[in-house]
Formats: C-alpha cells, structure tokens, sequence
C-alpha cells in the first residue's frame, strides 16, 4: 500500500465519510482516498519519494493538514489522525442505537400542595436513535411509553393517574416521543427537537439532553449514556383536572418536570445478559 491512514474522532470513533488527499511541493494533488468503513484509508497508487502535504476532511469536522514523508518504497504512513467536530460538539459514531430499559430511567416530577414534590416513573417503554453522519443535526430519537405502566408509589393515585383525568390509558395507551432535529447548545449538550403524543394530542416539546459518556459494556458491546429534561404543561395535553384544598393552594401544579436518565447500546439490538 502506498498510503494507510486512520481517522478518528477525539473520543476513538471511527469517522467513515473522511477524506485523505495528498498535494506534492508544488501544490499539485497526486492522491485522493476515501477512509471505508472502520475510518482506514488504503491506496495502492504509486507515488514518487519526497515530501507532501496531507488534508482530511469530513463533512461536520474541522479539516486537519499535515505533512509526510514518501519513502524510496513509495510508501506513507500517516497513522492516525484526529478529527474535532466542527464547533467542537461531539455525540456518538453514526448509525443506530437502542435504549435499554434495563438500565433506563424515565421519570416525571409534580409538584404537591405547593410545598413539596411526587415523583412517578414508566417502568414499560422502548427507544432508539438514529445518528446521522456528517450532519448530526439530522440525527433522530423515537420513543414509545406504555401510559398504563405509571408508578408513583402509591396504587391509588396510580389509578386516577391512569383514568380519563390525566393519562386516559384505556383510550390512549401509549405515549410517543419523534424528534425532527437537534441543535448544539455547548460541549456535549444539545437541544432535541421534536413532537410528543399524549392522550391524543400532538405538541412540539424540546429535550434538553447531556451527553454523559460512551464506552464498553461487559457484554462485549457499546453503550452511551444521556440525561435529558424537558417542561410539560399539564393544560397543553388537556389534563385539566385539579382539586382546591385551602386558600387557593391546588392540589396539583400546572407543570410536569420530564427527566430521562437513557443508556443506548450501539445497534439495532440490546444484548441478551
């Protein structure tokens, strides 16, 4: 091979769409390769000894230039280089993902007489995403929540919850979740875009989501993992119900507080363990 090269985002991934062109001293280009799959360039072309000058580049990463050296072999080795996202955000490796909701919490905050708070949580729901390469604003998140699996704790309210005043479950059993678009809103965080269904109704709702980390599982596969906030209002999905207690004091707040805490595990599906 007359050229090998490896290109990596800063966290190890492999960038596939990357290209490596080669310029000579006099500014003639004299190679182009595209990285495959794994982010490996290989050219077999022949090229003459000396100096030259290496681009990469990648839709949605900044460029990087560097120089190499062709041996008498024809021979260059520019080993690997490291892409920064253009901006400086980062995400995850194109392709698919899948939430496991063994390891998945998603939970929704209300407040109580004023005073105090009731946290509840779907213990039924399922996930994926969808990163985009090159362009990971185009990437996507669908989810889908079993209504009727609310728990709050408390079998009674988990009841009324499930009944037409709020979740209305035996009309409306699921909850979705597809989003349209993301935008960076700083390192390692972004802003979702997307429409949630609830009883019926449609209303565009953005996640506020952190990106926490990626890296090994001990069943030989990837995982990454997010936190992701968003404010509802209860009158937006027609869940209009409310008691008066003393002194104007509702019962139950006008605003739900969503908080997600996701691990997706890299592919279409979860591991067996």
């Amino acid at each position: 091979m007359a050229l090998t090269a490896r290109v990596r985002t800063r966290d190890g991934w492999a960038v596939s769409h990357a290209v490596v062109t080669l310029t000579d001293a006099h500014g003639a280009q004299t190679l182009r390769a595209e990285a495959d799959t794994e982010g490996v360039v290989r050219d077999g072309s022949a090229l003459a000894p000396g100096s030259y000058t290496v681009i990469v580049t990648a839709v949605g990463y900044a460029p990087v230039a560097a120089s190499a050296i062709v041996t008498a072999s024809g021979h260059a080795e520019v080993g690997t280089v490291t892409l920064a996202r253009q901006g400086g955000e980062e995400l995850l490796p194109p392709g698919p993902w899948t939430v496991d909701p063994a390891h998945s919490t998603v939970g929704a905050v209300a407040q109580h007489l004023g005073i105090s708070s009731v946290r509840g949580r779907f213990t039924e729901f399922a996930g994926t995403v969808e990163i985009a390469a090159g362009d990971v604003a185009r990437s996507r998140v669908d989810a889908v929540i079993a209504a009727a699996s609310i728990d709050t704790g408390n079998r009674v309210r988990d009841e009324h919850l499930r009944s037409e005043d709020f979740l209305f479950v035996e009309k409306y059993p699921e909850i979705t979740y597809r989003s349209h678009g993301l935008t960076p809103a700083g390192a390692d965080r972004w802003t979702v875009h997307g429409e949630l269904t609830m009883r019926g109704l449609v209303r565009p709702v953005d996640l506020s989501l952190s990106h926490l980390g990626t890296g090994a599982d001990p069943w030989g596969g990837t995982r990454a993992a997010f936190r992701a906030t968003a404010e509802l209002r209860r009158e937006d999905f027609a869940m209009n119900y409310n008691q008066i207690v003393q002194a104007g004091i509702a019962a139950i707040g006008t605003t739900l507080r969503v908080e997600l805490d996701v691990q997706a595990v890299r592919g279409t599906e979860l591991p067996a363990a």
